[in-house]
């Protein structure tokens, strides 16, 4: 893989386009040097990598697969510790286990993890107690704390962002392939999680059967390569185009570019204008690409971004995270799945259950109700077996650790709890508990269609 004038031509394209949701950097110089510096970096994943996963997706595509991609709102970068990345991918890895045994088909596990450093936000300011500063965009661009100081874009960030994320990866990948992952390890935390959970006996008889089944293959000397060492893809939301851009490269095998910040990178509801810059972007990288659908969504929209993104109808590189709310749901996405399954794409159909459920509780917390999560999960299956499509996946904020962020769940979680370890940076995430009871009632709806 190799940088080249051309890498930047090629993707530039976006320059003369509006970008919606990017800093305003006082210094352009100290940004521009930033950048070039940037673009003299290494690779943080491989082209290979992204046909690899495009070659999963195009299997959930075909429903042959299901998609499991959580991780954080917004990756901090005093969060990077090994505690913090191994629970998450442990809650990650248990949640895949679930639903590769429920569902019967492997789950491609895609974390939102090593580059979800950047938030587009409502608000270009923000104000307390009479006081206005600039909103915070996430640490890539400024500092959480309120403070004039802290909240100016600094680019240097956008290095430390780099760094950090090599850093994460490096671990991921230890993780992943020195033994940690091997899958009676996750079932064993699996069954550790039914019996301490307050909704443990409902998923016992579930636990018993995977149980069974590996003590079956161990009794007949099974024990494949595929137990030990899981494949675990990096994904983000591609945000700040600057960055983005500094870190396309050539791919020398085939001459496509590659965006190699992330294996999976998707556009955000807020800047997927069919004539912005993000789309553009996106457009010219060989990437697999994600774009989110709110309620707003007309069919014809859905159908011009198959055509801009997606023009050779390459299953698998086109995947549609839809968000529409617990309540919208089952009215909204009916029509969008008939009219691109009617136009022969082959889109992988992804939900996000929480982006649409989200509410401020009285005492000022961000936060989601849990049976809201779960009920726009099940409304997105509703949908798929109604049309005899395949619902591929679900695309959940989450965390390995024991926040209060998220009120329900069966360890439930009240709203005067959410003070007591309320810790995200921006929106509110699953703590680990929740997440594994969304797990096994997702299986219990993939069991049922």
């Amino acid at each position: 893989m190799t940088v080249n004038a051309e890498t930047h031509a090629g993707t530039n394209t976006w320059q003369s386009l509006p970008a919606a949701q990017q800093p305003e950097w006082p210094d352009p110089e100290a940004l521009r040097d930033v950048i070039a510096e940037l673009a003299s970096y290494p690779p943080l994943v491989f082209a290979g990598e992204c046909d690899q996963l495009r070659a999963r997706m195009a299997d959930v595509a075909e429903g042959k697969a299901f998609l499991l991609q959580g991780g954080d709102c917004a990756e901090a970068f005093d969060a990077v510790g090994a505690d913090q990345i191994r629970n998450k991918l442990k809650t990650l890895l248990q949640m895949g286990a679930v639903l590769t045994y429920a569902a019967s088909v492997p789950v491609v596990k895609v974390g939102r993890i090593a580059g979800q450093y950047s938030k587009p936000r409502s608000k270009p300011t923000e104000t307390r107690d009479g006081v206005t500063l600039p909103t915070y965009r996430g640490d890539s661009v400024n500092g959480f704390e309120f403070t004039a100081e802290a909240r100016v874009p600094d680019p240097q960030r956008l290095k430390r962002m780099y760094h950090t994320s090599a850093s994460t990866l490096n671990l991921v990948r230890a993780f992943t392939t020195g033994g940690y992952a091997d899958l009676r390890q996750v079932h064993a935390w699996n069954q550790d999680f039914v019996k301490s959970s307050p909704s443990g006996q409902r998923y016992e008889a579930l636990a018993r059967e995977i149980d069974r089944a590996l003590t079956f293959m161990a009794a007949c000397g099974t024990d494949p390569a595929e137990f030990r060492t899981v494949e675990f893809y990096a994904s983000h939301e591609a945000l700040l185009l600057d960055y983005e851009t500094a870190l396309t490269r050539t791919d020398s095998r085939t001459g496509k570019l590659y965006d190699v910040s992330g294996h999976m990178l998707w556009i955000g509801e807020r800047t997927r204008q069919l004539d912005g810059a993000h789309i553009e972007f996106a457009s010219r990288i060989g990437n697999p690409i994600g774009v989110k659908l709110g309620p707003g969504t007309t069919p014809e929209e859905a159908l011009s971004y198959i055509d801009r993104l997606d023009p050779d109808r390459v299953p698998g590189r086109l995947t549609f995270v839809v968000r529409m709310g617990a309540d919208k749901v089952r009215d909204k996405l009916p029509t969008l799945v008939e009219k691109v399954t009617a136009s022969g794409a082959k889109v992988v159909w992804v939900s996000d259950p929480m982006h649409g459920n989200t509410f401020e509780a009285a005492s000022g917390h961000k936060t989601r109700r849990f049976d809201d999560v779960l009920d726009e999960v099940k409304g997105f299956f509703e949908v798929h077996h109604g049309l005899g499509t395949h619902p591929g996946g679900i695309h959940v904020e989450l965390t390995g650790d024991d926040v209060t962020e998220c009120v329900g769940g069966g360890d439930e979680i009240f709203v005067d709890d959410l003070h007591q370890r309320y810790e995200t940076a921006c929106d509110p995430r699953l703590n680990r508990s929740q997440s594994l009871d969304l797990a096994f009632l997702v299986a219990e709806m993939y069991r049922g269609q």
